[in-house]
């Protein structure tokens, strides 16, 4: 990646800019008013047109190329990303930024359970350690203010605690959904580059949520010009800027120091939610946010440093 001086960007830098980008998703997804699903398609429908002039000669050869299987992989991996983006939107409307970005963020964590379970690949002492953790804090994020509320129903009330375990419910589908992307389309990576990828899944999964949405008879233009700004806000900080570059910096970086770095995005996204939504985590969701994300870095830190394919 260059700059406009024709100096190469750091690749630490690069994900470090990320990462930011990445953290204000859940702020945008909350400014809007939009359906879930609406969000959602324009956010990855907006992607692919912003990433579209970049595709070269090159890449669009290797779309050409793209066989059946591969197809079906994009497929199976656009249907996944639609599903974590849909069910991930709507757990923000029911728990906290906090909890449910930090939860979303475990992806890592299901991936290599997820890798064990269904390609035999090891498992680390370690990396099991890492889940074993990570699946306690969740337990502890998710129940803990119900256990609290049990003691003392004066601490929060009971609507509130079911609300936020019902979200909390969603975001943890949502990493389960993202998992699943990420194990569908890792053949796919192996043989794309970063643009020609991110093109024919985020393509697939716009299809999904089109269809979706049209199911659904939800509109697809009637929205205040607000609306607009949003869904490109969306696609050009965390789609553009966060996702797509990180996708760059996993071919220049050590894979486990990316998924460690992502480690930002709920710390990022929980200080934006108390500075611009007023939005104060209760300590309990705190301290089992803590726990998820030490998971989510001894498994993370757990996997064979190494460049994954190009």
């Amino acid at each position: 990646m260059s700059g406009t001086d024709g100096r190469v960007v750091s690749p630490l830098v690069a994900l470090g800019v990320a990462v930011l980008a990445i953290s204000t998703s859940a702020i945008l997804v909350r400014w809007s008013d939009a359906p879930n699903v609406i969000k959602a398609l324009y956010r990855v429908t907006f992607t692919v047109v912003a990433l579209a002039p970049l595709v070269d000669g090159g890449d669009r050869l290797s779309l050409a190329r793209i066989g059946r299987r591969d197809a079906a992989v994009a497929v199976a991996a656009g249907v996944a990303l639609a599903v974590h983006f849909v069910v991930w939107f709507e757990s923000l409307d029911h728990t906290t930024v906090a909890a449910s970005v930090t939860i979303v963020q475990a992806q890592p964590v299901f991936v290599a359970a997820g890798a064990w379970v269904l390609l035999g690949e090891r498992v680390s002492r370690r990396g099991a350690l890492g889940i074993g953790i990570a699946l306690a804090g969740m337990v502890a994020l998710s129940f803990g203010p119900a256990l609290l509320a049990a003691v003392d129903p004066t601490t929060e009330p009971a609507a509130d605690v079911t609300g936020a375990q019902y979200g909390n419910a969603l975001a943890l589908l949502g990493a389960v959904a993202v998992a699943g992307y990420y194990l569908a389309g890792r053949s796919l990576r192996r043989g794309l580059g970063v643009l020609p990828y991110v093109t024919v899944v985020y393509t697939a999964c716009a299809l999904v949520l089109l269809g979706v949405a049209v199911a659904q008879g939800l509109p697809l233009v009637s929205y205040a010009p607000h609306e607009w700004v949003l869904f490109a806000a969306m696609a050009l900080g965390p789609g553009v800027l966060g996702h797509t570059v990180v996708n760059w910096a996993l071919g220049h970086l050590e894979s486990h120091v990316v998924s460690v770095s992502l480690l930002g995005e709920p710390v990022g996204s929980t200080l934006l939610a108390v500075v611009l939504l007023s939005e104060v985590p209760p300590p309990g969701t705190l301290l089992g946010g803590a726990v998820v994300l030490a998971g989510i870095y001894v498994t993370a830190s757990a996997r064979t440093p190494g460049r994954p394919d190009q």
